[in-house]
């Protein structure tokens, strides 16, 4: 199941870095992107983030927080923010529900079942403006900014 532009964007509540609960329902209101990744501290996934991290200022101008979700507990999203100096907030999904709602979690061929590495631009109505998957880390956040129109 992959999400298409114009559908609601799965609601989800989930912990973030510091244990704060971070929601779609707070968010409502607000143009975000959502990614989500494999594991803190690996190769594509430190590009895919220091990317982001290095724009964070033109997302930040638009009003477009950056939200990245993985499995990883919050002691290892500290760690991560740490070591790269990533100044966005990092959710913790243990159970995959919320990737498994947005299409994130499933079968990637000639690797098996795991997180298919996935971002979504939600807009101020809760619906999804746009949905990448299986997205190349290395020049993902300037797609998003041109989406954006930045």
């Amino acid at each position: 199941m992959q999400l298409t532009p114009g559908d609601p964007a799965p609601a989800f509540a989930l912990p973030d870095e510091n244990g704060k609960t971070v929601s779609s329902d707070a968010l409502r209101g607000t143009t975000y992107l959502l990614y989500f990744y494999p594991k803190d501290d690996t190769p594509g996934c430190t590009t895919e983030a220091c990317q982001l991290n290095d724009n964070l200022a033109r997302f930040r101008t638009l009003g477009v927080p950056v939200i990245g979700v993985s499995q990883d507990d919050a002691a290892s999203h500290h760690a991560f923010q740490e070591k790269y100096g990533l100044r966005f907030t990092l959710l913790t999904d243990a159970d995959r529900r919320a990737h498994a709602a947005y299409g994130a979690w499933g079968d990637r061929p000639g690797r098996g079942e795991g997180v298919i590495r996935s971002s979504f631009l939600v807009g101020p109505d809760g619906r999804i403006r746009k949905a990448w998957y299986s997205v190349k880390p290395d020049g993902h956040a300037l797609e998003v900014l041109a989406e954006l129109g930045a």
